[in-house]
């Protein structure tokens, strides 16, 4: 497959080889120009440079193509978190602090694929293999969680799914209001590395992870 800029757009223009992957690519694009809901399934094709009807031999509709684009993003995604991770190395504390970097850090630099997997309202049981490699991204984040919730005592133990819900939502909402790569980002008066961090620290002591400052687990 190849493509080519066009004079008057920047678009790219298809001219043979995969389609499915073309059609994958034009999605991702336009997602990035016009937002995850500023496109049409035509508008995919004309942007691929192929007919209206030819994106129907590998797409139902516009959401199984943009369900693609998720999929796609996830792989990305959790390859991302499984390198932050690093089996809890150099300690679970400070891989824990990796992961919630690399999510930040995805949400800034892949914006197009951050709003496909999280803004698009694809469901993940459109597909078994989006569902599995969005499951796969969590369960990194449960082995993270449940690394650290090992560490204090038995009794006083946090259930993992419980505790990597809660650090899920807290990173996806830091990422997805001040780490963002596109204009939908806000201003904070820090880094969102920072925010998020800190954020972290608050909810472990408050589980009774942390008693210091500065100590870790």
């Amino acid at each position: 497959m190849s493509w080519s800029k066009d004079r008057d757009g920047g678009r790219r223009g298809y001219h043979h080889g995969n389609l499915r992957e073309a059609l994958v690519r034009a999605a991702l694009d336009l997602i990035a120009e016009k937002g995850i809901a500023g496109f049409t399934f035509a508008d995919a094709a004309r942007w691929a440079g192929v007919s209206s009807a030819a994106p129907y031999r590998h797409f139902r509709d516009r959401d199984e193509l943009v369900a693609a684009v998720a999929r796609r993003g996830f792989e990305l995604f959790a390859d991302r978190m499984e390198r932050a991770w690093n089996d809890g190395r150099p300690d679970s504390y400070a891989a824990f602090g990796n992961i919630g970097r690399a999510y930040l850090a995805f949400a800034r630099e892949e914006p197009a694929f951050y709003s496909a997997m999280f803004e698009a309202g694809v469901s993940l049981d459109t597909d078994p293999a989006l569902r599995a490699v969005a499951d796969r991204a969590f369960a990194i984040l449960r082995t993270a969680a449940e690394a650290l919730s090992a560490q204090l005592p038995k009794a006083d133990r946090p259930p993992a799914m419980m505790m990597s819900l809660h650090i899920w939502a807290l990173s996806h909402g830091i990422a997805s209001l001040f780490a963002r790569g596109d204009k939908g980002r806000r201003k904070l008066p820090m880094t969102p590395e920072d925010l998020l961090e800190a954020g972290v620290l608050i909810y472990l002591r408050g589980l009774g992870h942390m008693t210091e400052p500065g100590s870790r687990p």
